[in-house]
């Protein structure tokens, strides 16, 4: 079974690797052109770009995915299946490309969690489990009938970082049994088992800008709390924090606790819609990321 790769990330390239190390054939990879990155702007490529030229797999890096040179390119290596981790939406002319599809690994509980962040937004929800999906693309995103799917408990302090890094190894796993499932109903003539997503359940979890990652003083404790765990370690909560004369904007906060008795003499609290939470870790521009206390040390 001829397997073509398209992903981007970290998340992405533990899936290729996985196949890779297990013995499927990804004759393969697409992935994002490479960026400017680091203060010297040097061109960077992704880690699954990495990661493929590293084990000898062909990569494709379009600019544009409706392109007709990179469809005929991509037909060209005649994959059986493609399989899509942390990518662009694609068109239909590339996903209904392979005679078995191509299918989704997905870091939520769908139909929870549709869009770009749902590992941010179930975190800044609150919710106590999170989980990953795998589905076959269809024309709409993130609706496609199930394959797999598999839950984990979220932590009651824990961040986006831990979660994502949790979900990024079962999401490995589980790209890896989805692929041997439909290696083996072709080779049985068996259709794949699917379950049709309830859309009526649908949430959707949009994509982070700095409009929607600001701390807002209309959150209660618990919100903030939740906020910043969902947004730790990137892109992070921030808000203009004002201490004595000082102001400093667009201050990251990356960790807050919401102890009712503050004892130290010197600490930094932010008002919420019932009270206060203490910060704990901050990063104000231009420095790096430190402890309250340190930030508190430093200042004149």
């Amino acid at each position: 079974m001829k397997i073509v790769f398209l992903g981007t990330p970290d998340f992405a390239a533990a899936s290729l690797a996985a196949l890779v190390d297990r013995g499927f054939d990804v004759v393969a990879c697409v992935t994002m052109p490479d960026k400017p990155a680091g203060r010297g702007h040097h061109l960077q490529a992704s880690p699954v770009k990495q990661y493929a030229l590293e084990h000898g797999i062909p990569v494709l890096q379009p600019e544009r995915l409706k392109d007709e040179a990179f469809v005929e390119q991509l037909r060209s290596y005649k994959a059986d299946l493609q399989i899509v981790v942390a990518f662009r939406m694609l068109p239909e002319a590339v996903w209904a490309m392979p005679r078995l599809g191509t299918f989704n690994l997905h870091a939520s509980l769908l139909p929870k969690y549709r869009g770009a962040a749902p590992i941010n937004w179930a975190v800044i929800n609150g919710d106590r489990e999170t989980g990953v999906t795998t589905f076959f693309l269809k024309h709409d995103i993130d609706t496609g009938d199930m394959i797999m799917q598999e839950k984990i408990a979220i932590g009651e302090d824990e961040d986006a970082g831990s979660v994502h890094d949790r979900l990024m190894t079962l999401g490995a796993d589980m790209v890896c049994r989805t692929a041997s499932l439909i290696e083996k109903c072709d080779g049985e003539g068996v259709v794949v088992p699917t379950t049709p997503q309830p859309h009526g359940m649908a949430t959707e979890a949009p994509k982070l800008f700095k409009e929607n990652t600001r701390i807002s003083e209309e959150m209660t404790a618990e919100q903030v709390r939740n906020f910043v765990r969902g947004l730790s370690p990137y892109p992070a909560a921030w808000i203009d924090l004002r201490i004595g004369d000082h102001l400093f904007e667009n201050t990251k906060i990356f960790e807050v606790s919401k102890e009712n008795e503050c004892s130290r003499s010197r600490n930094i609290l932010l008002q919420t819609a019932d009270g206060y939470v203490e910060v704990k870790q901050l990063q104000v521009p231009g420095k790096k990321r430190m402890s309250a206390d340190a930030f508190l040390n430093g200042l004149r």
